[in-house]
C-alpha cells in the first residue's frame, strides 16, 4: 500500500514537474528581443519625396535598446532631426528628442540610438514643475509644464532640420518645433502604417 502510495506520488510530482517546466518555457518563450520594420514617407513629404523610406532594427541587450536606422531617397548632404512618438502623425502628442541623422552625397543616412525602445517607452509628469525658458523662436519655450499620468510611446519619426532644406528639396516650407532649438522643416518619414495606439516599439517586451 506505501508503496502504491509513493509510487503514485512520484507520478504526480513527475507530472507537476512537467507542467511547471512547461510554464518555465512558455515565459521564456514570451519575450522578444528584436524587431525588424520600416518607416514610410511621411504624407506631407510623398510628392516631393516619393522615394524616401528607412529600415529600423531594434535589439534588446537588456537594461537598453539599441536601435539601428538606414534610410534612402532623401536629399544628399542634409540634417534631419529624429524622434520618438506618442502618434506618428498630426497632432503627435508627446514627443522625445532622439537625436540626429545626416545623409551622406547619396542621400543616405545611418543612424545608431541607444535607449529604452520597448514596451517600456514612456513619459510622465507626475507634478507641475518650473522649466528653464532656453530658445524663444517660432515655438518658444514653456516655463511650466503641465501634469500628465505615464503616456506609453511607440512610433518614430524624422524631420528636416531646416525649413530652408525642405523647400530646396521641393517640399513644403512649413516650420514645426521639431529640432533642438524648435525651428525645424517638415516630417518626411513616420511609422504611420501601424495604428495610433500599437506602434512598432509595443512589440519588443523584456
Amino acid at each position: 500500500m506505501f508503496g502504491r502510495t509513493r509510487q503514485k506520488f512520484a507520478i504526480g510530482a513527475t507530472s507537476a514537474l512537467m507542467i511547471t517546466a512547461v510554464a518555465v518555457g512558455t515565459v521564456a518563450a514570451n519575450p522578444i528581443k528584436s524587431a525588424d520594420f520600416d518607416l514610410q514617407v511621411s504624407a506631407g513629404a510623398k510628392t516631393c519625396l516619393p522615394d524616401a523610406r528607412a529600415e529600423v532594427h531594434i535589439k534588446s541587450v537588456g537594461p537598453v535598446e539599441v536601435m539601428t536606422l538606414d534610410a534612402t531617397g532623401l536629399p544628399p548632404k542634409t540634417n534631419f532631426d529624429f524622434f520618438v512618438l506618442q502618434v506618428p502623425k498630426a497632432p503627435f502628442g508627446v514627443a522625445w528628442y532622439q537625436g540626429d541623422l545626416e545623409t551622406n552625397h547619396e542621400g543616405e543616412a545611418h543612424g545608431r540610438f541607444v535607449g529604452r525602445f520597448s514596451i517600456e517607452t514612456f513619459a510622465v509628469a507626475p507634478g507641475t514643475a518650473s522649466a528653464p525658458v532656453v530658445f524663444d523662436g517660432p515655438f518658444p519655450d514653456a516655463s511650466l509644464n503641465p501634469a500628465f499620468n505615464p503616456i506609453q510611446m511607440y512610433h518614430l519619426g524624422v524631420w528636416f532640420n531646416s525649413p530652408a532644406d525642405a523647400q530646396k528639396a521641393g517640399c513644403a516650407a512649413t516650420v514645426t518645433p521639431f529640432n533642438g532649438e524648435h525651428n525645424a522643416g517638415i516630417q518626411v518619414l513616420n511609422t504611420a502604417q501601424f495604428p495610433d495606439d500599437q506602434g512598432p516599439l509595443l512589440q519588443i517586451h523584456n
